[in-house]
């Protein structure tokens, strides 16, 4: 039997942002067995491309796996997805993304307690660039995403009906769980150094919502940055599905 399509993006997002952001969290802050190695990009991009792998797989057969506004945005254009449930998929893995994220803060809260370097504690949460320039951080962002979504357009699985909706295609299966978390964490190798490869507005702007209701001192979410996170990735998905209709023509 299979889950409510959008509570299954809440969990698949909530899953997502739980281990993600538990490994930014294990190598950032203080006094945890991690914080030794100095973050090492490594860990990050291999635990992150985990994460998508075993959030997919959970809900892939229920909602087709997006956990991703760009990829659900993307899947739409190129005619793979309906638009009527665009919204709702957005909303439930925004919410995920914050209950995921809020689980991993309970989980390290004596470490946050224990860390008084702020940018690292934000960093656990939200993304940023290590070079400031808003042009190229936008454009970072946008190409990570294109091709997270470029190459989630030639795995997506067969079309699955959800009762008195009429859906096109969903997106991802459970069996593509491994291809497209194999696609996040060489994104990550390769393109994620500039701006820690948000590629997923949901993953950025949830967390960073939950981020700036912390009782801290001191705390910055620098929302001046915030929406390069969440426009990039969007037309990096927008553009994957025109070249893809394009492609296929």
């Amino acid at each position: 039997m299979l889950m409510n399509p959008y509570v299954a993006e809440f969990i698949g997002t909530a899953i997502l942002l739980l281990l993600g952001a538990g490994v930014n969290a294990n190598v950032n802050l203080k006094n945890t067995l991690a914080e030794e190695e100095k973050s090492p990009w490594i860990l990050i991009t291999s635990a992150w491309g985990f994460a998508v792998f075993v959030a997919v797989f959970v809900t892939g057969e229920s909602s087709g796996g997006h956990l991703n506004p760009a990829v659900t945005f993307g899947l739409a254009i190129a005619g793979k997805f309906s638009w009527s449930i665009v919204p709702f998929y957005i909303i439930s893995q925004v919410l995920g993304a914050m209950f995921g994220s809020w689980l991993a803060y309970l989980t390290y809260i004596d470490h946050y307690r224990a860390t008084n370097d702020e940018e690292a504690v934000r960093s656990t949460f939200c993304t940023g660039p290590a070079i400031r320039n808003i042009k190229n951080n936008l454009f970072s962002e946008a190409i990570g995403t294109f091709m997270l979504v470029f190459a989630a357009l030639f795995i997506v699985g067969p079309n699955i009906e959800i009762s008195g909706t009429e859906v096109q295609n969903f997106g991802i299966g459970s069996i593509d769980a491994l291809p497209i978390g194999i696609v996040v964490w060489v994104i990550g190798i390769a393109l994620g150094g500039t701006t820690g490869y948000a590629i997923n507005p949901a993953r950025d702007f949830g967390p960073r919502l939950i981020y700036q209701m912390l009782p801290r001192k001191n705390k910055n979410a620098d929302w001046s940055y915030s929406w390069v996170p969440i426009f990039g990735p969007i037309s990096g998905g927008a553009i994957a599905g025109l070249i893809y209709i394009v492609l296929l023509m």
